[in-house]
């Protein structure tokens, strides 16, 4: 139950964030894989590089359930890209009323998110990301 960042995190912590890694990535590959593995020239030239960077994304937070703690990145990532897609695309378009249906659709599924918000071990990642020395320049 190493924690780093001077404290260990709680056994039962560590598989609240492996069952949120798997529930991502098992919905990421159950998305977006299918398309990876088989796709039409339109949807490579369309679709290609969101399919693959969230395939990508994925495949790490498998890692994630054997690597809970060293993965928080990738889960920050994840929340992080999908609070920037609700503040600077979705909301402007909800609060002037021009959302598309098809964004809408896009909105639900991003914020399946925030019920992942509360297994996140906050203060680790506060003392972890933030308080902690960096690593050396040279």
């Amino acid at each position: 139950m190493e924690g780093g960042a001077g404290q260990a995190i709680a056994l039962w912590r560590l598989y609240l964030l492996r069952i949120v890694y798997a529930v991502m990535a098992g919905g990421i590959f159950a998305t977006f894989w299918p398309d990876v593995l088989h796709h039409t020239p339109q949807f490579a030239a369309g679709q290609g590089l969101r399919a693959s960077l969230l395939a990508g994304l994925g495949v790490m937070a498998a890692l994630g359930v054997r690597y809970p703690l060293a993965m928080l990145p990738i889960l920050m990532f994840e929340f992080l890209w999908k609070a920037i897609y609700l503040a600077a695309f979705a909301l402007p378009l909800w609060r002037g009323g021009t959302m598309p249906a098809d964004m809408t659709a896009d909105m639900q599924a991003v914020l399946f998110v925030v019920i992942f918000v509360p297994f996140v071990p906050w203060d680790y990642v506060f003392r972890r990301f933030v308080l902690a020395h960096g690593d050396r320049w040279r």
